[in-house]
């Protein structure tokens, strides 16, 4: 039986600041400079700004979507919040399962390439096991409390901020020295196909990357304070607007476009940018913050799910197991079970996390178009409902289109060689974990039809077992019923007792007859009587009938007996007789002697 356990409730919880909110989901979306702009520049060249500017565009849009469903509906959840109060469970579902698989693997792949870039720095330790103690820093770090979490966050968040500054300072003193002649000779290189709208495409496709961990301040919503989520909105795009398309500026300005979309810079591109225009000092400050930064993003990924998945357990979707709560408010085992599994996914890839980019980028940009359906269904359902701020019509369809096309885009890259396609490896992920969401929404009707087939298994051996178990306990009660008898004159307590230890052991009866035959002058003494009731009480299982007969002891009275009680002689006992005993053992038909 399912049990409902209450979260722990926890007095005066202090609720997150602006500063604090921003930091927690800021790491993981100011992380993408790390990546974003390289991989814009490989798939679009010289436009991967452009690609990047119309990203930050899309995402001014989204800021009115996040802004209106979750003013109306300020609750952790996210996207699956939204869609659970306008459509059903089980669409919602759909929603939390992508956001789950969405922080599974920017978890995962954001430890791991944390301890890349520090593995750069001081190659001394195995990755795997590093990635592992990273997780399990971050979990515990989650546990001891969000508010906790969110002072490491902001150390993170602005020690990448000033990185970058530091970082821009270098390259506009290099450039103002040097030049943007390199700038001008990749904006006139062709691109690779010849079609200008193909790599806008693309770029865009992958630039769409970069936003990721904007939907992350709607999965902990309720611990910020009041008024402070879309603040965040607005900070998170302001810092991706800035920092993403003038690092691609950057980049184009420094390096050969050539260059640039080999695989050696794909990775390290900050880190090459910092070696380039600062030196090796450069370079170590960069590969130290990209190590903070990846972290911080593993930070967010707990935080997040951690609203998520309470939120489920709230709503019955996920057992009530994960409702319990530490002193510190934490729903400590929702961490602790994520981080099983982010370990667990680790391991099974081998390090390997390329394979999980499949999931991230799919399951990540499903849940932004899923967040624009929900606004949607929230104007046309929940009309009524009060919201502090309203996305229009053409912002809403405009985003969610600019999602779609980003999602097919990602869909039809080419994967590299060897490796298996975005959408292969994102429904390996996505069945099994949809599997398991169904599973616990159809739990009922499930347990039901596994009722339904053990009692069609079963019950025929239980109608037999029944039958059997009647016709046994017959048998039994049938051979317990046969009646004893045994023949005394005025014995003692100890001799009555002598008589039932030997019945109870030797036969089986739950029925015995005391009789005396008092014709011959044997006359009943009180005392006798009532050692009989003394022995009656001490057997209970066994019924015992004391009968007085005005009949002279002897064979006809054994016969007659037999006839009447329908008692066979050989169940008729007595002790043994004396010298003066009147009849010979063989005379009285088979009576047994027992004492």
């Amino acid at each position: 039986m399912e049990t409902t356990e209450a979260p722990h409730v926890i007095k005066d919880h202090k609720k997150l600041s602006v500063l604090a909110s921003t930091a927690i989901c800021g790491n993981d979306i100011s992380s993408s400079v790390l990546y974003v702009s390289a991989l814009a520049i490989a798939f679009a060249g010289q436009y991967a700004w452009i690609t990047l500017l119309i990203v930050s565009l899309v995402l001014f849009l989204f800021r009115k979507i996040y802004g209106e469903v979750v003013g109306a509906l300020p609750l952790n959840g996210g996207a699956y919040n939204g869609l659970l109060n306008t459509t059903s469970k089980s669409v919602a579902s759909f929603a939390a399962t992508l956001t789950l698989l969405s922080y599974m693997a920017t978890a995962v792949i954001s430890a791991n390439e944390a301890v890349h870039y520090l593995h750069h720095l001081l190659p001394v330790f195995p990755v795997i096991i590093a990635t592992i103690v990273l997780l399990v820093l971050f979990s515990a770090l989650t546990i001891g409390g969000v508010s906790e979490s969110a002072k490491v966050a902001i150390a993170i968040f602005i020690f990448h901020l000033a990185s970058f500054v530091v970082l821009s300072g270098f390259i506009l003193y290099f450039l103002f020295n040097n030049g943007i002649g390199l700038l001008v000779e990749n904006w006139h290189v062709p691109t690779k196909d010849g079609s200008v709208i193909k790599a806008i495409f693309l770029g865009f496709a992958v630039s769409m990357l970069g936003v990721s961990g904007f939907e992350s301040s709607a999965n902990f919503v309720e611990e910020q304070q009041k008024g402070v989520f879309p603040k965040t909105l607005r900070n998170m795009w302001i810092v991706v607007s800035i920092i993403n398309p003038l690092t691609a500026v950057f980049a184009l300005a420094l390096f050969a476009l050539p260059v640039l979309q080999t695989d050696a810079y794909q990775n390290t591109l900050l880190i090459e940018m910092a070696s380039y225009v600062g030196g090796n000092w450069l370079a170590i400050l960069i590969g130290i913050d990209a190590f903070l930064v990846l972290s911080g993003a593993v930070l967010t990924s707990f935080v997040g799910v951690a609203g998520l998945l309470e939120r489920m357990a709230l709503d019955r979707i996920l057992p009530q197991f994960f409702l319990k709560k530490n002193s510190k408010g934490s729903s400590y085992r929702i961490i602790l079970i994520f981080l099983c599994l982010t370990i667990s996914v680790l391991l099974i890839t081998k390090g390997d996390v390329q394979v999980l980019a499949g999931v991230y980028t799919i399951s990540f940009l499903s849940v932004m178009a899923l967040f624009g359906i929900g606004n949607i269904l929230l104007k046309v359902k929940r009309n009524r409902l009060p919201r502090p701020e309203k996305a229009s019509w053409f912002a809403i369809i405009f985003a969610i289109l600019a999602v779609l096309i980003a999602l097919a885009g990602n869909i039809m890259i080419e994967p590299k060689e060897g490796m298996p396609s975005n959408l292969a490896v994102f429904l390996e992920y996505f069945i099994s974990a949809l599997i398991f969401i169904l599973i616990m929404l159809n739990r009922t009707l499930l347990l039901k039809v596994l009722l339904k087939v053990i009692h069609s298994v079963f019950d025929p051996f239980r109608s037999l077992v029944l039958k059997t178990d009647k016709k046994i306990l017959s048998v039994i009660n049938n051979i317990n019923s046969q009646e004893f008898i045994y023949f005394t004159e005025n014995d003692t307590v100890e001799t009555i007792n002598k008589v039932l230890l030997y019945i109870q052991k030797n036969e089986h009866t739950k029925k015995l007859k005391i009789v005396t035959a008092t014709k011959n002058g044997t006359a009943i003494t009180d005392q006798f009587r009532n050692d009989i009731n003394v022995v009656d009480r001490e057997y209970p299982l066994i019924k015992i009938e004391f009968i007085e007969l005005d009949e002279n002891f002897g064979p006809d009275l054994i016969t007659k007996l037999s006839k009447e009680w329908r008692i066979p002689i050989n169940f008729m006992f007595i002790g043994s007789p004396g010298d003066h005993f009147p009849y010979k053992i063989e005379d009285l038909g088979g009576v047994r002697l027992i004492i």
